[in-house]
């Protein structure tokens, strides 16, 4: 039976029941970004706390503004390398003073779907190899976005 939308009554129960059962329930919800975006990648993002206002453009573009890409590219370094000074401290080490992550996140078409895939070069200069290994695995096992795009996207972490 189709629904008023158009999407299988069966089909959006089993999507619903699916992501219910895989989703973890938070213990406490430590922050909520709230935006406001009108116009899609020619547009203009606004977070609800005025912090964050941003004329938004297409890839390529020679106007002023951002992409998606590049926002979430943003996001993901700065919270993995967060993540990476919480790992740091378990492992008693310091995170050297200049660690850096250069994201690179790619919008890929292909049959018709698009989707995306990353990679993120990250220098840890003055650590051992395998103790920036670890520090970079440990890091993206509890990273928010890498938790969110585990299994989702093809990523590639690089030592650099």
């Amino acid at each position: 039976m189709m629904g008023g939308d158009g999407i299988d009554d069966y089909c959006r129960a089993q999507w619903s029941l699916t992501r219910t059962l895989t989703m973890k329930k938070p213990d406490q919800v430590l922050y909520t970004a709230k935006v406001h975006t009108t116009g899609g990648r020619e547009g203009a993002s606004r977070s609800s706390d005025g912090r964050l206002d941003i004329k938004l453009s297409p890839f390529g573009s020679t106007t002023d503004g951002t992409n998606p890409e590049q926002l979430f590219a943003a996001g993901w370094s700065a919270c993995l390398e967060v993540t990476m000074g919480l790992a740091a401290r378990k492992m008693k080490i310091a995170l050297p003073a200049d660690t850096a992550i250069d994201a690179e996140v790619d919008l890929c078409l292909t049959d018709g779907a698009y989707f995306l895939q990353a990679r993120l070069n990250v220098r840890l200069p003055g650590l051992e190899r395998d103790v920036a290994q670890a520090l970079v695995e440990a890091a993206h096992q509890t990273c928010p976005y890498s938790n969110a795009t585990r299994g989702n996207i093809d990523v590639v972490i690089n030592l650099v």
